[in-house]
């Protein structure tokens, strides 16, 4: 599959760093740090939750709104982790984002005792992740630029 998967230009990969490095910053400071979303932002939540209720999804409460969250939140760790691994380990990156979202969560665990580490939060990062790795090599292969494997022999001298 490697070989199917050409390597991200110098520049996007370089862009990928510097919006990741910026990324984990941010969910380094949603995760490890002691207040909860719903306690620093009570009121976007209601905001969320009454607008989809008024659009007909009666269903949505603060938990399913907590997975799509999470959910959600991992996806650009599955989009970083694929463009940012050697093309030739890329199954790797299927394993990165699992990998970071049991880090937070036994961090969490163990330094945060207010903030709840649970399986299912794990369950729904990795789940994301996986998500953002599929749409990173779904894109790579619909958009990516190929190069020849055998360049042609046309121009040869005669």
């Amino acid at each position: 599959m490697g070989r199917l998967l050409p390597p991200p230009r110098r520049a996007t990969r370089g862009i990928a760093i510097a919006l990741g490095v910026v990324f984990l910053a941010g969910l380094a400071l949603l995760t490890l740090t002691p207040r909860r979303v719903e306690e620093s932002m009570p009121n976007l939540l209601d905001l969320l939750v009454t607008a989809a209720h008024r659009l007909g999804w009666e269903s949505l409460d603060f938990t399913r709104l907590e997975i799509i969250a999470n959910v959600l939140v991992f996806v650009p760790v599955g989009i970083l982790s694929f463009l940012l691994v050697p093309r030739r380990w890329w199954p790797i990156a299927i394993l990165l984002g699992p990998a970071l979202s049991l880090s937070i969560e036994i961090a969490q665990r163990v330094a945060l005792p207010h903030r709840a580490a649970t399986v299912g939060d794990v369950i729904a990062n990795s789940g994301g992740a996986l998500i953002g790795v599929f749409l990173a090599m779904v894109c790579t292969l619909l958009f990516a630029p190929r190069t020849p494997q055998n360049p042609s022999r046309s121009l040869e001298a005669s």
